[in-house]
């Protein structure tokens, strides 16, 4: 792609995001999310591969429908009380119409089906971008109307995402797929504790973002695509390989790495909250996307090809790791120590 036209798209994809998380009008954050959705297009089908052109399609239909949502309920509740603050969201057919728009958005059950499809057939990067920078804006609108949302409704959504992202994760072998599933499943643990402690959603989303990145940036130095191609990644790439086994035990959540903070505050929160059913259910249904990370990390660092005899070990050949994923790594899995601080900031 022509360096300009991609400035130009990288540079419309943080000014569409910046309007939507600092508007306060309905129709200012709406016109973000158009521009952001116009933005990534053409880094999703810059392959022109059938594939590729096949997810822009669905993304742009997706995120089409829901902006189209997004400003029915605003105008709805504009109607019913002359209100096009962003806030002020008090009618509760809107707050059901947001939620429902918010979700085709993020990719929450049941608006899920996209997004799995549209990550596999983009790029690694612009996949990167579609798991952690798209879900920004939407995600800034749900914490300035958690106070308006329907706690019933976002908890069976929450639930039903944790389950089916970890449920339907498990037999996949692209990890592109997989990737976007563990998306679905983060999302789910986001949106439980919206209404209760909207700061811990956004934290839980800072973080999982920065691990996501660490993911997508390891899996694009090492030309990962399936696990076929992971398994013989060792021999060619012995420190990134390391590095992506100890960031995968922390996307899933596992002590003592900082992607076991998030789980734990919010299971906290839920106890607190009277919530203790809602927190067993979805602390078990993580199990199964626990499943699918060790997968991935038995494949990425204890198989080995079959035929090591002959094959020279490309220790000194290989590139130097890229310091963002030196230092994205480094936070992946050491944030946990300082969780006192992260608890009284937040």
């Amino acid at each position: 792609m022509n360096p300009q036209a991609k400035l130009i798209f990288v540079t419309s994809l943080l000014l569409g995001t910046t309007i939507t998380i600092s508007s306060n009008h309905w129709v200012m954050a709406w016109t973000g999310l158009e521009i952001n959705t116009l933005a990534i297009l053409p880094l999703i089908s810059k392959s022109h591969h059938p594939r590729a052109i096949e997810a822009a399609t669905k993304y742009f239909l997706v995120q089409a429908t829901a902006s189209t949502l997004v400003l029915f309920s605003s105008m709805t509740n504009a109607w019913y009380t002359g209100q096009w603050d962003i806030t002020q969201l008090t009618h509760p057919t809107s707050s059901l119409i947001l939620t429902a728009a918010i979700s085709m958005k993020l990719g929450l059950v049941p608006f899920h089906f996209w997004f799995p499809e549209v990550l596999q057939g983009s790029p690694i990067i612009t996949g990167l971008l579609l798991s952690t920078a798209m879900k920004f804006p939407p995600i800034t609108l749900l914490y300035m109307t958690s106070l308006s949302l329907n706690p019933a409704l976002l908890t069976t959504l929450a639930i039903l995402s944790v389950a089916l992202g970890g449920w339907m994760g498990l037999n996949q072998t692209q990890t592109r797929k997989i990737m976007a599933f563990s998306s679905i499943s983060h999302l789910g643990w986001m949106a439980i504790i919206l209404v209760y402690y909207p700061k811990l959603t956004l934290l839980n989303f800072y973080l999982y973002a920065m691990m996501t990145a660490a993911v997508f940036l390891t899996l694009n130095s090492m030309k990962v695509l399936n696990l076929s191609m992971l398994m013989t990644a060792w021999t060619k790439a012995p420190s990134l390989s390391t590095i992506l086994l100890l960031t995968l035990l922390s996307l899933a959540g596992l002590p003592p790495m900082t992607g076991f903070l998030p789980k734990w505050l919010i299971i906290q929160e839920l106890t607190k909250q009277d919530m203790a059913p809602a927190a067993i259910i979805i602390s078990l249904l993580s199990l199964l996307g626990l499943f699918f990370y060790l997968r991935l990390a038995y494949c990425a660092t204890i198989t080995l090809p079959p035929h090591t005899t002959n094959h020279m070990k490309q220790w000194h050949t290989s590139k130097p790791i890229n310091p963002s994923i030196a230092v994205l790594t480094t936070l992946s899995i050491m944030l946990l120590p300082i969780s006192p601080i992260l608890a009284t900031i937040i």
